[in-house]
């Protein structure tokens, strides 16, 4: 039997650690973007590190976009691409079924 490819990348994206969580962040984000320091404050646990590799990753990916802007100081925001809102969109039933079943 073979696993299907399409349900395999799925997973090279979704099976890292904090990319989903920064697509859905980015999802709810009041004007559809956000800078480093804001996704670093709400994803406290999250290294700088760390959120700066898997932004890289994010855009390797085609899924967020990042906009620099140039001035003084210069100024860099990530925002979800329409790849990555048409996975936004894919991710709602997980989180219904998250909603249905996980017990706190």
């Amino acid at each position: 039997m073979e696993i299907c490819p399409y349900l395999q990348y799925s997973f090279e994206i979704l099976g890292k650690k904090w990319n989903g969580l920064i697509i859905h962040y980015l999802s709810i984000s009041p004007n559809g973007s956000a800078h480093f320091s804001e996704i670093k404050r709400d994803l406290p646990d999250i290294t700088p590190r760390a959120l700066s590799i898997k932004l890289s990753e994010l855009v390797e990916f085609g899924l967020i976009k990042k906009n620099v802007i140039t001035g003084s100081p210069v100024t860099i925001s990530y925002e979800l691409t329409e790849k990555g809102k048409t996975l936004t969109a894919a991710l709602e039933p997980i989180q219904k079924w998250a909603q249905d079943y996980k017990e706190f």
